[in-house]
Order: structure tokens, then C-alpha cells, then sequence
């Protein structure tokens, strides 16, 4: 049995909402579900090594789903690298938007498609270059990660 934390009225674990107060309750389940969430991803993020973590980062298209994992676990919040190529990753799962969105407003003319293929090309050129362990600060989006990932320390 639980109780109200606003006025100390006694409530089923089930209950969203005081019957006295109508305060909001706090979800016993909650608490439970996010602890086994954090397990999860203790577990998955201790299979990955960082170098392939880095790497699934710059996956086009779907590197933005790593780099969101990478940066909310707990393993990884110390290794540098690693968060770089998150929010490099990220970053650059960004520019793709915006240059689909440019594709899509100016439309038919060669540029946009260019852009796009700039893009594409720097998602492999970064995988080849991170396989190979090496360190790759893109212009301006690389400056933005360096400082994304200095801002968390």
C-alpha cells in the first residue's frame, strides 16, 4: 500500500491520481521499467567495442539511432572519441536532412543532388577513415562535435 506524497492519503500502487487531493501519483512501475531499460543497455553497450560503436555511427541513413545509443549509455560516457563520432555522426545525419529539404524545395535542378551526394560520400569517406582508426574532424560539423562533446565534461 502507498501513499499520497501531497496529502498522505493512502492509495492502490495502480492509482494514477489521489481520491482526497487529485495530486498525480508516481507510477511503482516506472521505477522498475527504467531500471531494467538501464540494464539493457549496460548489457548491449558492453558487446559493442567502442571502435565498432564509433563506426556504427556513420551508418547512412540510420547511424543517427548509434550515435543516440552511444551517447545515452552509461559505457561509453567517458571515451572521447567515441562521443565525437556520435555527435559527428549526427551532425552529419543532420546535413542530410536540411539537404533533403533543400532537394525538395528548389527541386529538379543538379545541385541539390550534388549536395546530396557529397553527403553520401562523406558518410563512407568518415566509415573508411574510423575503420582505420582514424581521428577525422569534418569542417564546421566537426568544430560542433569537438565542442558537443567538451560542453558534457
Amino acid at each position: 500500500m502507498a501513499f499520497c506524497p501531497s496529502c498522505g492519503n493512502s492509495v492502490s500502487d495502480n492509482d494514477r491520481f489521489c481520491a482526497t487531493c487529485g495530486a498525480a501519483q508516481p507510477l511503482a512501475g516506472a521505477a522498475a521499467g527504467a531500471r531494467a531499460s538501464a540494464a539493457w543497455q549496460d548489457s548491449t553497450a558492453a558487446s559493442i567495442s567502442p571502435k565498432n560503436a564509433s563506426l556504427l555511427c556513420y551508418l547512412p541513413w540510420v547511424g543517427w539511432i548509434a550515435a543516440l545509443f552511444v551517447l545515452a549509455t552509461e559505457r561509453f560516457r567517458t571515451m572521447r572519441d567515441v562521443r565525437f563520432h556520435a555527435f559527428q555522426g549526427l551532425f552529419l545525419f543532420v546535413a542530410w536532412m536540411l539537404v533533403s529539404l533543400a532537394t525538395r524545395e528548389i527541386g529538379h535542378f543538379p545541385f541539390p543532388q550534388v549536395l546530396k551526394l557529397a553527403v553520401f560520400c562523406t558518410w563512407i569517406y568518415m566509415l573508411v577513415q574510423t575503420s582505420n582508426n582514424r581521428l577525422v574532424k569534418l569542417p564546421l560539423i566537426g568544430e560542433l562535435a569537438d565542442r558537443s562533446v567538451d560542453e558534457q565534461r
